[in-house]
Parts: structure tokens; sequence; C-alpha cells
């Protein structure tokens, strides 16, 4: 560990090189520019690199050369195509290490874990589509909700990743990592596609782009969903989905601006007690591991935003403008106590979400001199304004009872940052970062004036990478910096319990991380991209909110290290390999109480995840692949005394080209039909005929083996 406390170090020169090298190119000792004649040599000397780097396959997003960590790269459509998705947010699952389950019903946001992190529905993971966040700051249902199902995974063109805090370009949410998920502008063919599935799944996507003026190309896709799923209580599952963009110029110099609309409603099987399923019945009836205890949960979600994209490219750099207009709501219902809190009604609780979000973004990103090295630096602006509606209620049946809290909110979040890429040899290159953000939260309690306020915070955060080589086609990375997350509005505002009235401490409005990466990325071995990464992460506080109670409580300082190895094999043409394997450590810095038991281990945190796929391709008209996903066991307590279930899911799909113009595809989700738990927790529930409440797992099972049929047609 040396090594990490030396990279962490460095994060204290991050903050005057960025400075140092952005404002060097304004003063008159550096060229701030390369004149053509420099611009030729540069080109040149570019054009002719001391030692070759061969690319292979269509991983020339991954190869040496194109990231500034191991643990950053690119995903392109071409290999999401490869991949059976039970939701759409499993397409996450092609970061390396990233998990994506479920522990509700379909329309809820999923559950994501990366790098030792619970990351409940995104806290400490950052998403966005088309530059716009997904991530929703003081989210009724958890901090940094992420819901991915208006995902559309047949227009995506690309997903850049990002794993730790050690670029300016991010800032919350994005401690842990980062997805930015970019659409399709233009398709080569429009199509039709309709998907039949076991269970009532049925599926259709639309979607075709047409040229309507020199230039100027209108896309437009239309997707509508249902899907039963195999519980007892039918899942009812709707789901509705639309994308306009017109876009025009070119790569270089450009525009866009997407209109998206989606809405979905669907009823929801929750997590159940592990001791309930193992009974085989409830009030007298069977009770299997696909039924509910509370059948009237369930939800109902709509989201429609309008962005827009303008990027110019000139001989000096590039200028990016975006900016976006969103509205979403939420209306969730919820049981996870079952008869704990209230044994007559039940302990079903509503949380609603309504708001309005804006957001704007500039970069500038040029090269210049400094003195006699080459440099590239960025400088860049965000801002984000939410204005929010939030409450939590008491329900039966879907029906209010009574209020435990309703909140208007507005939160702005702002942020600068500047980076600078220096050249300092052929086989060194060094990145210097500078971030600063600032939240501003004004919250008004429309029943407990004590939780009536505001807050405001900011950080500096510096970063820096080193980049070493290559040699024999083997690159090494140092990578430090720093990152943060915020926590709700209502947290860092409130003094008073919603519900008791008793005293409550003020949540820090902005949670520091700290992190250190050292990495390597090799293509010694003809067809194969491996890379492997030792990382370290360390949080000021975990964030935990209680959504049933609307309230947030932060634990204590934790700590987590762990090795991540990543490898993508074209074995042949038709033959490709990927294999992904991530090992953690996750805990307290301190002994932190989980209120069952106290311990240094952090609760819900993965040790193992393992994901392989071969993929067979252009076999004549046939296509094969077969994903093999392995989930390791996990605390759910912090002595460590309970642990949650491994899992091993694999996915199989096989494709036929019917004519050039029409594909049939097979999935088969499960294909072993393995019993395997989707989540698990470790909590306090009681049942009816229960004289008191008992310590128990609560599970979610992974569906069983799931058959659909997709026709695919492009005209």
């Amino acid at each position: 560990m040396t090594l990490f406390r030396r990279t962490s170090r460095l994060t204290c020169a991050a903050a005057a090189g960025a400075l140092a090298c952005v404002a060097a190119s304004a003063q008159a000792q550096f060229k701030p520019f390369p004149t053509p004649a420099e611009a030729t040599t540069i080109a040149a000397a570019d054009a002719a690199p001391t030692e070759k780097v061969e690319i292979i396959g269509r991983h020339d997003d991954n190869a040496v050369g194109s990231s500034d960590a191991a643990s950053q790269g690119v995903v392109r459509a071409e290999m999401l195509k490869s991949r059976p998705l039970l939701r759409p947010g499993e397409l996450l699952e092609t970061v390396p290490g990233l998990v994506v389950t479920q522990h509700s019903g379909d329309g809820k946001a999923n559950q994501y874990f990366l790098r030792g992190f619970n990351l409940d529905h995104g806290t400490d993971f950052a998403t966005s589509i088309n530059g716009m966040p997904v991530n929703m700051p003081s989210h009724a249902h958890g901090q940094g909700y992420s819901d991915l199902n208006f995902l559309i995974p047949e227009l995506v063109d690309r997903i850049d990743y990002r794993k730790g805090p050690y670029f300016a370009k991010n800032g919350d949410f994005a401690a842990a990592g980062s997805a930015d998920i970019s659409y399709r502008k233009t398709l080569d063919e429009s199509f039709a596609q309709a998907s039949l599935g076991s269970k009532g799944y049925l599926r259709m996507v639309g979607a075709g782009s047409t040229a309507i003026a020199a230039g100027t190309t209108l896309l437009g896709a239309v997707e509508v969903m249902r899907n039963d799923g195999p519980w007892t209580l039918k899942e009812g599952l709707e789901r509705r989905n639309g994308v306009l963009t017109l876009a025009g110029g070119t790569r270089a110099s450009g525009w866009s601006t997407s209109l998206m609309g989606y809405d979905a409603k669907w009823h929801s099987t929750d997590q159940v007690p592990q001791r309930l399923i193992e009974s085989g019945t409830y009030l007298g009836k069977p009770f299997g591991r696909f039924d509910a205890v509370d059948s009237s949960d369930g939800g109902q979600t709509s989201r429609s935003s309008l962005s827009a994209d303008w990027h110019d490219t000139d001989a000096i750099g590039t200028t990016r403008l975006s900016g976006y207009a969103m509205h979403y709501r939420l209306k969730l219902f919820s049981n996870f106590t079952y008869l704990m809190d209230r044994p007559t009604t039940g302990d079903q609780f509503s949380q609603q979400d309504s708001r309005n979000v804006f957001g704007l973004s500039a970069s500038r990103s040029f090269s210049h001199r400094w003195g006699e090295l080459f440099a590239r630096s960025e400088v860049g602006v965000q801002a984000r304004h939410d204005r929010i509606q939030v409450g939590l209620f008491e329900s039966q049946d879907r029906t209010i009872t009574s209020t435990t809290r309703v909140d208007n909110v507005r939160e702005t979040q702002l942020g600068a940052y500047a980076q600078t890429t220096v050249e300092f040899h052929p086989k060194l290159r060094g990145i210097f970062g500078l971030r600063a953000d600032r939240v501003e939260a004004q919250v008004d309690s429309r029943l407990q004036s004590l939780n009536t306020g505001s807050a405001s915070k900011h950080l500096v955060s510096p970063k820096l990478s080193l980049v070493f080589g290559p040699w024999r086609k083997t690159e090494f990375f140092v990578n430090a910096g720093s990152g943060f997350h915020s926590n709700d509005a209502r947290g860092i505002t409130s003094t008073a319990d919603p519900k008791s009235g008793d005293p409550l401490s003020r949540a820090p409005a902005l949670v520091r991380a700290h992190g250190s990466e050292l990495g390597l990325r090799t293509e010694a071995v003809a067809g194969l991209q491996s890379s492997l990464a030792l990382w370290k992460l360390g949080f000021a506080s975990e964030l935990t909110y209680a959504g049933d109670q609307g309230t947030t409580s932060p634990k204590g300082p934790s700590q987590r290290y762990g090795v991540e190895w990543n490898n993508h094999w074209l074995a042949q043409p038709w033959l490709q390999f990927d294999l992904d394997l991530a090992w953690t450590h996750a805990r307290f810095k301190n002994n932190e109480s989980d209120d069952i038991t106290i311990g240094r281990y952090v609760p819900n945190s993965v040790d193992r995840v393992f994901t392989g796929t071969v993929m067979l391709k252009d076999l004549g008209p046939w296509s094969v692949s077969l994903t093999e996903r392995y989930i390791g066991s996990g605390a759910l307590t912090s002595d460590n005394s309970v642990r949650s279930s491994s899992s091993l899911v694999s996915n199989l799909r096989v494709s036929r080209k019917l004519s050039p113009s029409s594909e049939l595809t097979l999935d088969l989700l499960n294909l072993f039909d393995r019993r395997y738990k989707d989540i698990e927790y470790y909590y306090a529930t009681q049942l009816s005929g229960e004289a008191a409440p008992i310590n128990d797992k609560v599970v979610h099972p992974g569906e069983p083996r799931t058959v659909r049929l997709t026709l695919r047609v492009n005209f």
C-alpha cells in the first residue's frame, strides 16, 4: 500500500499543475498555440511514433494509447449487440466489474454494485444519456436515484466509462465511477423489431432516420413493452418510450437536439423474508419464492426532456455548448417491514417525486505549448438546477392514510474544471486536473417548520494521472484524485425527525472521497487486449438514507481497495472472448452499527465479480454468444455474521440472418434455470401471527429461465 500512499500525495500537485498549465498558455514566455510550421512538425511527429502499436478487432477504443487510466474504456454498439438483456439497465454490465440487479418491480430503478459499493440506485455512480444526467439528487426514494428503464438499447452508439475520482469533467455521484451513454444520431438502415417471450413478455421497437436537408438528419424511434414476469402477482409492466432527434453538421462541427418521452406503470413483488419462503405457507395458503406479501405494491413514473448540443472545431481546438430541460414524476408504493410498525393497516408507504430540471454546460479544449512541451487543455463549466416537490406518506392498498413529510426543494449544483495534458517525453505524459463544485439547497417543509432551511457547501478536488510507455505494446498508469457525492437536501437542512419530532443532526452537504490507482494496459500478446488495475478509495462517510422514515444519516469513514483484471481476446476473426474479474475489500475505518450488529464490514458490499463472454460470429448466417456472470458472497451485517449467497447466471443468444434485411434472435436468459437471489438484505420484519419483529434475511429471487424470440427487419 506504500505506492497508494505516495500516489495520494501527488494530488496536492494537481491543483497547481492544472491552473499553471492553463494559465501558462496566456503568458508571454510561452507560445499559446502552435504556429502552422510547428503544427506541421507536431503532426509529423505524431504520425511517426517511436513504437508501432497494432490495433486488432473492433476494440480500437480500448487499445494502448487510448485512455488515461487502466480502468477507463469504451463499449461500442458492436459489442452491445451480442449481450442479451433481461432489463435495459443491464446494458451497464458491459462496464467491467459492474453488477445490475433488482429488488422490486422492473419499473423501478435497478440496484447497482461496483468496487465494493452497494450503489443503491446510483449514489456513487454517475450516469448520463446524450449529455443529460440520469441521477436525481434529493430524490424521494434514494440519493442519486438512477432509473435507466427509459433506455432504448438499439439506439446506443457507445458507452464511455470511467472508474475512480481521477477525471476533472466528472462531478457529483462519480466517485466510484461514471458511464456516459451516447445515442446514434443517424441509422444505417431503418428497422422494425418485435419480441415475444415467456411470462407475458411483448416488446416492439421501430426506428428510422432520413435526410431532410443538406447535412441535416431526422431520427425517430418508438418503443412499447409489456411484461408480467414470473411473479404470482402479475407485474403488469407497461412501458412506452419515444425519441426524436434532429442533427446537422459533422463530428468536427455540428449540432443536435433531442426530444424524449417515457412513462411506465407496474405492480411489484418486493423482497420477502427468507423464513417465509422456507415455511411454504402464509395466512393458511401456500407461499413460494415468487409470491408477494403486499399485493398492492408498485408504482408509476414518467420522464420527458428536451436537450441540445452544439460543437465547433477550429484550428486551435473545440468548443462545446449543451443544455437540457426535463420534467420527471414518480409515485412509488412499497412495504419492506410488512406489519412491524403498523400491525393493523400494514407498513406500506408511498414516496412521490415531481421535479423540473434545467442544466447547461460549456467547455473549450485547445492545444498549446508549455515551454518546449506540447500540451492540450480543457476548461469547462456545468450548472444544474432542480425544482422539486417531494413527499413521503403512509398508505394502505395505495390509498394515502397520513402524511409523514412534504417538502419543496430548490437545489443548485455548480461546477467548474480545468485539465491539462502535457507530453513530457514520448514515453511519459501527465494529466493535471482541478475541479471546483458548489451545492446550494433550500428546503421549505410544509409540515415541520424546524426542517425548513438552507445550506451550501463547496469543495475543490485535485486530480492527477501519469501515463508511462508504451514499451513492448504495454503502458503503465498512476492515478490519484479526490471526488465526492452530495447528500439529500432534506438531510442537510432537517433538525427534527419528521415522525417523532426528536432532534436530528444535519448531514454534511458534500462528502469527500479520495482515490488512487496503479494500472497497466497491454497488447503484448497478438489479438489480446488486457488491463490490470490495483485501486483504493476512501470516503469521509457512508450515506444511509431511510426512505420510509424520510431521514438521511451518515455512517463513519470507510475504505475500499481491490484488483480488476479485464481481457478482450480476438482468437480468430469468428471467435471472441471477454473475461472480467474484480475483487474488493470494503471496511469501515471504525466500528459501525447496522442497527443489529456492530463491526467494520460494510453491509451489502460484494467481494467478487466475474463476467465471461464467448462469441462466435459470422458463421455463415449464424452468430452465438454465451455470457456467464458470477457474483460472490458479501457481508450483510457489520460484524460479518450473516453473508449473502453467491450466484451464477448464464445467458445465451443465438442469431440467424434470414435474408440481407432480416434477422431472427433467440435469447435464453438464465439458461440453466438456476435458483439464485437477485438481492439479499438482513433486517427486522414482522409478519401476521408473529408476536415481535424478527431479524432475518430478506430476499428477492432472480428470475427463472426466460425465453425471448426477436424478429428484426431492416428497410
